[in-house]
């Protein structure tokens, strides 16, 4: 047994099942609805994917809790997790199934990332490049691993519904932190590096650091001491990340090697 066959595993039968088309779907409606709103409004279109890039994170707390409690409730279903606890390595089944999950999102950001960047591109108001478009669908990518954990572990332990509500509860936390919803793009503030005492909360990192891979092409343009701001904001919240990612993993692969389900419905 290795993390790779594992992996190839779990991606083998999520292929099969209706979390893929649900990921696909949502990547391509985010995409080509805020491309769209993007590409004919009047406001700044730099700006503008900032706003996409924070929404986008601030809605992967909700979307971890939906899709690992999801999963969760497959793997139930098929045989009361035994996908999970009965192989040899429990250690390698959960952190296949987490990266299973996290290839999931990835796929879905990449969609809406592309789709709103082609559609800006498409009608000329592509003013960043695509560049700052790769640097902030991988920032919210690597700010959701700690609340996609989480939203696994909460599954386990809890069921879907636990899971799902701590990730609304989240998804507001992460909209809070860079002021609410498009505050940044009315006041044309940078507000991904905005300091708040949010900041500190997981929840709000993957929508600080995808707004951050945008920001720091927005403040190279608009001098040094702004862009020195936006520099230093994405390395903390960086390795905070990393650091938080790293120890709730081993936490994790701890916890679920000694895991005994209680959970009898889903």
């Amino acid at each position: 047994m290795t993390l790779a066959r594992t992996l190839r595993s779990e991606l083998q039968r999520l292929a099969r099942s209706p979390l893929l088309v649900a990921h696909i779907a949502c990547g391509i409606a985010g995409g080509v609805a805020c491309g769209s709103y993007f590409a004919v409004s009047r406001w700044d279109p730099a700006m503008g994917a900032d706003a996409f890039a924070q929404f986008l994170g601030a809605l992967m707390p909700l979307m971890s809790g939906i899709a690992c409690g999801l999963a969760i409730d497959e793997e139930r279903a098929a045989g009361h997790l035994a996908n999970l606890t009965a192989l040899p390595s429990r250690s390698l089944a959960i952190m296949a199934k987490l990266a299973a999950l996290l290839l999931m999102a990835a796929l879905a950001l990449g969609l809406a990332f592309s789709l709103f960047a082609a559609i800006i591109a498409a009608a000329g108001r592509l003013t960043l490049g695509p560049a700052p478009m790769i640097l902030a669908c991988t920032g919210v990518l690597a700010g959701s691993i700690p609340p996609y954990m989480l939203a696994l572990a909460l599954s386990l332990r809890f069921g879907r519904n636990a899971a799902i509500g701590v990730g609304a509860a989240g998804t507001l936390v992460a909209f809070f932190s860079v002021g609410g919803l498009a505050h940044g793009l009315m006041t044309g503030q940078l507000t991904g590096a905005m300091p708040s005492i949010l900041a500190f909360v997981p929840w709000s990192w993957a929508a600080r650091l995808g707004s951050l891979g945008i920001e720091g092409f927005i403040a190279a343009g608009r001098g040094a001491a702004q862009a020195v701001v936006v520099g230093s904001a994405t390395l903390g919240t960086a390795a905070a990340c990393a650091a938080l990612s790293l120890v709730t993993a081993a936490i994790l692969v701890v916890w679920f090697s000694r895991f005994e389900d209680r959970h009898s419905d889903c």
